[in-house]
């Protein structure tokens, strides 16, 4: 799964740039230039509010917080490209793109002295060539739900392996209630990457190769196409994987999901359920979970650069409490730096602190090198391995070749 956002990734391309609109949300602190900051529309109530306020106590700058809904990603690809672009935006990345057409500012200066502490996960698909271009604000990640109560009545154990996990679906799909839920596709879409990592490989490694072209690749995507076929997978649901309606509801006994379930199903359910990361498969495997964080950018064109980026440090370097707030007082998110992470209340205890251990020992992201090409051609293919039955070994052949074009394409270039 890609540089992962809460509800998945949006492709970044051109689009048409939407008018500003009139709550601009100017009136920061400061008397100095006028700068703009772009966010993407969240969906939990009072964080439009928030970093509003953030940005009125910043001092040397008057920062006009902008709203943007519709496709975010797109409106970025495009602003970039102009002279009426934000300054300060945040960005499910940068882009390999953005990074190497020198559309964003490299912000390494910004996390001297505190790089380490850090997400190393999320802190890499923002990181070229040693040069940070994005400030991780705060991390999202993807786990396995369960309901405690309906495994002990099928004398199920929380599967700790694919194959257990596998066995565990078709044991739960009993009455009415399917075992797994991975979305309605069947789980192309939302897995991406994290079944090869669950089996010691990776997407691209560290040197820009192919990191799957082993024949526990294909061994390990099979074992996928068994969850559909043993019919163990819930499909048609109201709803898709990234609402826990389905799991709330009783339709299934497992489902795949992310961070931000958590407290809606912990509302529900109480102490009936649990949370693991995706298991591990054959010798080299190990657990996985996806992770993903929005940054904080400076544009290139921006007119006042410097205090575009010490804006980006004061907000999100320094102001550790902002930090802190802006993870936890209204969505449900891990904060990027780790101490912070640590230090949450909120994460503590019980599935929360899970997650977050889940996601510091087993997290990783869609590494900056995957393209888009790379990625629709390996979703694709998964898609006919799971749904169809296709010969795993054949369709990740044609992936194989894709991917390495890719990547030397994305090498040539400065």
């Amino acid at each position: 799964m890609g540089s992962v956002s809460r509800r998945g990734l949006l492709a970044a391309g051109a689009g048409v740039l939407t008018a500003c609109g009139a709550n601009t949300g100017r009136g920061g602190g400061g008397s100095g230039p006028g700068i703009v900051q772009w966010y993407h529309q969240y969906g939990e109530p009072g964080t439009e509010q928030a970093v509003r306020r953030y940005a009125a106590g910043f001092g040397k700058a008057r920062v006009s917080v902008q709203w943007r809904p519709g496709n975010y990603d797109q409106q970025t690809a495009a602003a970039l490209l102009t002279d009426s672009g934000p300054d300060v935006f945040e960005v499910n990345g940068p882009t390999l793109d953005q990074i190497q057409g020198g559309q964003v500012l490299d912000l390494t200066e910004v996390v001297e002295g505190v790089k380490d502490d850090f997400n190393p996960a999320v802190l890499g698909p923002k990181t070229y060539r040693g040069r940070v271009y994005g400030v991780p604000q705060v991390i999202d990640m993807q786990m396995l739900y369960y309901r405690k109560s309906l495994l002990k009545e099928a004398g199920v154990e929380p599967p700790t392996s694919l194959d257990a996990l596998v066995d565990a679906a078709r044991a739960l799909s009993r009455g009415g209630v399917k075992g797994l839920f991975l979305g309605n596709d069947g789980g192309a879409g939302v897995l991406g990457g994290t079944p090869l990592y669950a089996a010691g490989l990776r997407l691209v490694t560290e040197d820009g190769e192919v990191g799957f072209d082993e024949p526990a690749a294909a061994r390990t995507l099979g074992k996928l196409h068994r969850l559909y076929a043993d019919k163990s997978l819930l499909l048609g649901a109201p709803s898709d994987w990234a609402d826990p309606s389905a799991f709330l509801q009783g339709l299934t006994a497992m489902q795949w999901s992310g961070l931000w379930a958590l407290p809606q199903v912990r509302e529900e359910l109480g102490d009936d359920f649990g949370v693991l990361p995706f298991p591990g498969d054959g010798g080299g495997g190990q657990p996985s979970v996806p992770v993903g964080a929005y940054g904080a950018a400076v544009s290139a064109r921006s007119r006042h650069k410097k205090v575009a980026t010490e804006y980006v440090k004061w907000l999100w370097v320094q102001r550790t409490d902002l930090q802190q707030d802006f993870a936890l007082a209204y969505g449900f998110h891990i904060p990027a730096r780790v101490s912070l992470a640590r230090r949450a209340r909120r994460l503590r205890t019980g599935p929360a602190a899970d997650a977050v251990r889940f996601a510091t020992e087993h997290g990783y992201a869609q590494p900056l090198l995957w393209t888009p090409a790379a990625q629709t051609a390996y979703q694709d293919a998964l898609s006919r391995i799971i749904r169809s039955g296709a010969s795993p070994e054949r369709e990740l052949r044609g992936v194989v070749r894709t991917v390495s074009e890719e990547l030397a394409r994305v090498k040539k270039k400065p």
